[in-house]
């Protein structure tokens, strides 16, 4: 019995709909057709001889097949992709500018960004990290790219990874017993922001916003001295700062998508460092 191969092409068009959760915004995104797209998934679900998706007028979901595979499917691109910018390293060259959130910046790119520059020594990254709302608009006069946090669900770029906000504090002191609850965050236009205030005063907590930074480090160590609580990102979480939870009296906070925004025309340098964050971020999650 021979086992049907695995064509990059076909794997490409359904994980496209699988992360667009759309043929429209796939087709789109691949800058194909929307039938030509279609039909590519229906060849990939007839040699595999099970069913991908499960449509419905109102949207596309992954069926338990699909879900089986999109992993598989990421992983074998990812790959291709890293094999074919090995045998073209030496042709990379230039400079790219990448916008990021602080924190992400601190704590999860240096890492990434190090073993890129290890693969294309002539690449040169331009990093400028901040409050990411206003970044995306920029795209093309600024940034080539962008690494921005978006409410969960929201379809905005391409969909890198989920990250649930956390209230912290320090472990050595017990802030939640004080009324007002004095709060450290980013300024206005952060989402964290957005959401704990809201959330505060939904719940009917007294709260104070006791310290305002652009700065992770500054707002998590106010938090560190008992001074106020705070919100970061699971994934980001300083160490020596404890988890808040609900039973201590502070609201629940929504997921948020990390996804990466590309300016319409990228050169070499840049699709490769995007795909390179892609594929590093999307097996770490």
């Amino acid at each position: 019995m021979s086992v049907p191969a695995l064509d990059p092409d076909l794997l490409r068009a359904f994980v496209a709909v699988a992360e667009h959760r759309s043929f429209t915004r796939a087709a789109a995104a691949l800058n194909r057709t929307q039938s030509a797209v279609s039909m590519q998934v229906k060849r990939l679900e007839e040699r595999l001889d099970v069913a991908l998706f499960q449509r419905s007028t109102a949207r596309v979901m992954l069926s338990p097949a699909g879900e089986s595979l999109l992993g598989y499917a990421q992983r074998i691109l990812a790959l291709s992709d890293e094999a074919i910018g090995r045998l073209r390293d030496h042709r990379l060259e230039g400079t790219v500018r990448l916008g990021v959130m602080d924190d992400y910046g601190t704590l999860v790119l240096p890492r990434l960004l190090a073993s890129f520059a290890a693969a294309h020594p002539r690449v040169h990254v331009e990093m400028e990290t901040g409050l990411t709302a206003g970044m995306p608009s920029r795209l093309g006069s600024g940034y080539d790219l962008v690494l921005a946090m978006h409410p969960r669900g929201s379809n905005a770029g391409t969909f890198l990874r989920r990250e649930q906000p956390l209230w912290v504090a320090s472990p050595a002191h017990r802030i939640e017993a004080l009324d007002p609850l004095p709060v450290a965050l980013y300024p206005q236009g952060c989402l964290f922001r957005q959401w704990a205030l809201a959330a505060l005063e939904a719940s009917g907590r007294r709260f104070r916003i006791a310290f305002v930074s652009h700065s992770l480090a500054a707002v998590t160590a106010i938090a560190a001295e008992g001074l106020a609580v705070t919100v970061v990102k699971a994934g980001t979480r300083p160490q020596g700062l404890r988890v808040v939870a609900e039973r201590d009296g502070l609201p629940p906070l929504p997921e948020a998508d990390i996804c990466l925004h590309r300016a319409g025309t990228l050169a070499p340098a840049a699709a490769a460092l995007a795909d390179h964050l892609t594929a590093a971020l999307r097996a770490a999650a």
